[in-house]
């Protein structure tokens, strides 16, 4: 199972980051959310901190590039596997500094991975 940070969570069951975090549990797969109210889904706590430390190997967008930025050095100090840009969140500038750490991209929807088993 993958360590997933979800980053933009939301509790709204609309957003995709919602049905994202229900997906990825329902699949098994550990979850972290962030976002920028502390609530809850699936019992699962929303922080709104990124964790300083453990062991990630994903890192899930649901945020604008524009948000992602105050977000660049906790993500590459993570150090996770991979980043993965959902529609609407590619980013070349935050992808080129994965790149370059040895972190792996991709521009896919992760309700799509899980729902196919390419996750």
């Amino acid at each position: 199972m993958k360590k997933t940070l979800v980053l933009g969570a939301s509790d709204n069951p609309a957003r995709y980051s919602y049905k994202a975090i229900s997906s990825l549990l329902n699949h098994g797969h550990p979850v972290i959310a962030v976002g920028n109210k502390n609530s809850t889904v699936m019992g699962l706590q929303i922080g709104n901190d990124l964790p300083q430390s453990g062991s990630v190997d994903t890192v899930t967008l649901y945020l604008n590039p524009a948000n992602q930025r105050p977000y660049y050095d906790a993500i590459l100090a993570l150090r996770p596997k991979r980043i993965i840009f959902n529609p609407g969140t590619e980013n070349p500038e935050l992808e080129q500094l994965a790149e370059d750490a040895g972190i792996g991209t991709v521009e896919a929807c992760t309700l799509v991975m899980l729902a196919v088993g390419q996750y």
